[in-house]
């Protein structure tokens, strides 16, 4: 039988101003941008467009026609599908999520991910994690997230408090880029809990 310790920890994190990206990436393509001898132009004009190619995504979003009310479809670069409706009320069905809400999804996955992988390469045992996140929407167009509360439930063998908190904030502060953008206009705040698995 698995017993489970739940401990509740709260944090805040207000919002990002962090201005134009100076990277390692963009750092390194600017190096390579400087002057070379010509026998290392090619070389060097092949590795900055394989540099700047990490850094494009594609999407297309194709509306499904009269037929399908308000229902768009949305094909990434890297090959998934995903339907988005609207409200009935806006003349949709309801078949899928609305695009908000996928604004949403993808902060929480963007997060969720860097957390299990900081906690990974920090050696921590981490066996699970799931993110709640409670939005708040200004009230006329137009209606960005004005709030946002992150609840993290992280499962695990003797996790750190300390190290569970850092993973999140680097997360907030540094990795994650939908939270950082969306930073712009909402206040973050999260809370976290850790479930003890034994």
């Amino acid at each position: 039988m698995l017993l489970f310790n739940i401990k509740l920890y709260k944090y805040t994190l207000f919002n990002h101003n962090s201005g134009e990206d100076t990277g390692p990436k963009k750092a390194k393509i600017g190096a390579l941008q400087q002057s070379q001898p010509k026998r290392h132009h090619r070389k060097n004009f092949d590795r900055i467009a394989a540099l700047q190619q990490e850094n494009r995504m594609e999407c297309t979003v194709r509306w499904m026609g009269n037929d399908a009310g308000m229902s768009f479809v949305a094909e990434s670069g890297s090959g998934h599908a995903v339907v988005m409706d609207g409200a009935p009320d806006a003349g949709g069905r309801n078949l899928g999520l609305r695009p908000m809400e996928m604004v949403l999804a993808g902060t929480g996955g963007c997060s969720a991910f860097d957390v299990v992988l900081i906690l990974k390469k920090g050696r921590q045992a981490v066996s699970g994690c799931e993110v709640s996140l409670t939005a708040e929407r200004a009230q006329t167009d137009p209606k960005v997230f004005t709030t946002i509360h992150f609840h993290y439930k992280v499962k695990g063998r003797q996790l750190k408090p300390e190290a569970v908190a850092r993973a999140i904030e680097l997360s907030k502060e540094k990795y994650c880029s939908a939270s950082i953008m969306i930073g712009k206009t909402a206040e973050i705040t999260y809370d976290f809990e850790i479930i003890e698995e034994s």
